[in-house]
């Protein structure tokens, strides 16, 4: 079972520059949350904050009822082993084979026999699909299988929180559908916490319970996925929309008037402000039991859909 996440008033900057100030937000447990923004907007810096590689200037994170942001280095690798961690390139030993690549993390922090690596490590390959890859390189794979080697590798510690760093960067939209369908079948499988950090909208729409969207250095929202989906904050509705009109310009902020000028020349859809009909959300595959909060979700969901429905 995964763990809940509580961040509170978190701030990070680096020099003068502030990355982000006063975030505060609570990840559920067990569940899948998107963080989007902008380039540039520190969501990889959010995402090293949380597994305590980088230390906030203020403000706490609660994991497992202990904040990281206050343990010494010893405490802190303890609840490290709480996480896995998918990088955007993967991270792979290249002169390693995948097998040896998965099983670093299980020869490097247990006692564990050769013969239970082996199963974890078979175990791991066989749920991202990469069985009978054991000995490729790095260099002899595609980028897709490079991702499931290293989301593979995430695994075999069993982590009650996993945090995806880009994960879609650098694939093709085939194969990011293919590691879509995966993530959601890992979570009704393991049931542990998940951070994603995208830029890929078509992704927020479709997988997470919950998304959160940083920009000007804040926290703009984070809440369920159909909030940010049917919210009227225009930024929301920018990103989420990929559309040029709204306070996010190309190389800096947009100032209020042409904001505001911009969005009254947009003729917004019926229904719910700015939105499009609700993205159906993508389910577990055959065979994969849904966990229990999916009632509760598809319930507001369809909820929301008649309301559309009968404001249209």
């Amino acid at each position: 079972m995964g763990v809940e996440i509580c961040v509170e008033g978190l701030t990070k900057s680096f020099g003068h520059q502030v990355i982000w100030q006063d975030v505060s937000l609570t990840l559920p447990a067990g569940e899948v949350s998107v963080m989007l923004g902008p380039s540039g907007t520190g969501k990889s810096v959010f995402l090293k904050t949380l597994v305590g590689l980088l230390k906030p200037d203020r403000g706490s994170v609660t994991v497992a009822g202990r904040d990281i942001t206050k343990l010494r280095e010893h405490d802190l690798y303890e609840v490290r082993k709480l996480f896995g961690v998918l990088f955007q390139d993967g991270a792979l030993f290249g002169s390693m084979n995948l097998y040896d690549n998965i099983a670093f993390p299980l020869r490097e922090h247990t006692r564990r026999s050769e013969s239970e690596i082996r199963r974890i490590v078979l175990e791991k390959m066989d749920m991202v699909g990469l069985l009978g890859a054991e000995a490729k390189l790095p260099g002899e794979i595609s980028g897709g299988m490079r991702k499931r080697a290293g989301l593979a590798r995430a695994l075999v510690l069993d982590p009650e929180i996993i945090l995806f760093d880009e994960p879609d960067s650098g694939l093709d939209p085939v194969r990011v559908a293919y590691l879509n369908q995966l993530i959601v079948d890992l979570n009704a499988q393991i049931d542990a916490t998940f951070l994603i950090v995208t830029h890929d909208i078509a992704s927020a729409r479709q997988v997470p319970d919950n998304i959160g969207l940083l920009f000007r250095r804040e926290l703009v929202m984070f809440g369920p996925r159909e909030q940010l989906l049917t919210s009227d904050e225009p930024v929301v509705r920018q990103f989420l929309n990929g559309r040029m009109q709204g306070p996010i310009g190309m190389a800096e902020e947009k100032d209020a008037a042409q904001v505001e000028q911009e969005l009254a020349q947009i003729r917004e859809p019926t229904g719910t402000p700015g939105s499009r009909p609700l993205t159906p959300r993508l389910l577990p595959g055959p065979g994969i039991t849904r966990p229990p909060r999916w009632e509760a979700i598809a319930a507001r969901e369809a909820e929301l859909q008649r309301k559309e429905v009968a404001d249209a």
